[in-house]
């Protein structure tokens, strides 16, 4: 069963109206750690800019949307360059954002990371849940350099090869369908950067023991009954009333603990300024 055509359908579907669509973000940033890693390192690094100083973010694979929406909402200093190559995600999320006061503030756009034209310079890059589609990462981390101004900084958030993608052994078949790499190795992550010209700041492992469980309870078994029937929808609300207070406590938990591994990684880079 592929995780990936059960995400589109339902992007589809809130795409129907903006409280969906909110509604969807909502959803989405309570149960994916990732998020909850995120959202917390882009406060970080953006609280950091004056109110009155502008900031450029490139949404590098902006997907959904929703991290270009976050910045836009939470910092009004923002402009956001929300980049995919998929165009029907692009024009779902800009039909969304039109219709809210953060509108003028994210220009969604078609390109390709490995490729890219976006000039620059930017102060953040942000690549969630993106490199791991990307066979050729050392083109996407070069253009990366080239268009961040210097002292800026990139958060690269994927899987590793921890397990990542779910996938648990070398047999097992990933539970993603669309990647073309199960993970990355945190180490050989940070040599890549360095190789553009960026330099690790930070490093973490994330979806630890606490983040991986609350994965299978919050993500993985509901996307397995919606494949096998959407019929499913019926039971999910009575199922969350039980999983969903404890997968948030496991989440909090992965997040406050230092993870000595996990099937996540992210990394902060900079790009020096000298």
């Amino acid at each position: 069963m592929d995780y990936d055509p059960i995400k589109d359908r339902m992007g589809r579907f809130v795409a129907r109206h903006p409280l969906l669509q909110r509604l969807f973000y909502g959803v989405l940033n309570m149960l994916f750690l990732r998020a909850w890693y995120v959202r917390r390192d882009v406060r970080r690094l953006l609280q950091r800019y004056p109110v009155t100083e502008p900031v450029r973010v490139l949404d590098a694979g902006t997907g959904f949307g929703q991290y270009a929406y976050f910045v836009a909402k939470n910092f009004p200093n923002a402009h956001v360059d929300a980049v995919d190559v998929k165009d029907i995600y692009l024009q779902r999320a800009r039909a969304f954002v039109e219709k809210t006061p953060v509108g003028p503030q994210i220009d969604f756009r078609h390109d390709d990371l490995t490729d890219l034209q976006a000039e620059g310079p930017y102060d953040l890059i942000m690549s969630v849940d993106v490199m791991e589609h990307i066979a050729d990462d050392r083109a996407v981390f070069g253009h990366f350099a080239r268009v961040l101004r210097p002292g800026g900084h990139v958060i690269i958030n994927t899987p590793s090869d921890q397990g990542g993608s779910d996938v648990q052994s070398e047999n097992d078949e990933s539970f993603i369908g669309e990647h073309v790499r199960d993970g990355y190795n945190l180490e050989a992550l940070e040599d890549k950067l360095r190789a553009a010209g960026l330099a690790p700041v930070v490093s973490r492992y994330t979806y630890g023991p606490y983040g991986a469980t609350a994965w299978r309870w919050l993500i993985k078994r509901p996307m397995q009954w919606l494949g096998a029937t959407w019929a499913s929808l019926v039971v999910l609300p009575l199922y969350y009333i039980v999983a969903l207070p404890i997968g948030l406590w496991l989440n909090a938990r992965d997040v406050a603990h230092e993870n000595e591994t996990g099937t996540g990684v992210i990394v902060i880079a900079q790009k020096p300024k000298n």
